[in-house]
């Protein structure tokens, strides 16, 4: 198996909501990942270069607490654009 390109998000961290980055925190690590899996209602979401597409505030978190989140694994959305990532 291939190995991903890294992770890089869409949107700058201004952009983040304050409000939604406090209640993730509050969440355990685990639970988080198991957000992100594929198959799941929010997937983590990226483009085929790793640009980030679904899943910003809790790659965010998990990188705060040291996490390598470079390697996760997500659903890939080829040729996606700018106005369709959820931001979550």
């Amino acid at each position: 198996m291939e190995t991903p390109p890294p992770l890089k998000p869409l949107h700058s961290e201004a952009s983040l909501s304050n409000a939604k980055l406090t209640k993730l925190a509050q969440l355990p690590d685990e639970e988080i990942l198991r957000s992100l899996q594929p198959g799941s209602k929010d997937c983590l979401k990226a483009r085929e270069d790793g640009t980030l597409l679904d899943g910003h505030h809790r790659i965010y978190i998990l990188r705060q607490r040291g996490i390598n989140v470079d390697t996760l694994p997500r659903e890939i959305i080829p040729g996606a654009t700018a106005s369709e990532p959820s931001n979550s």
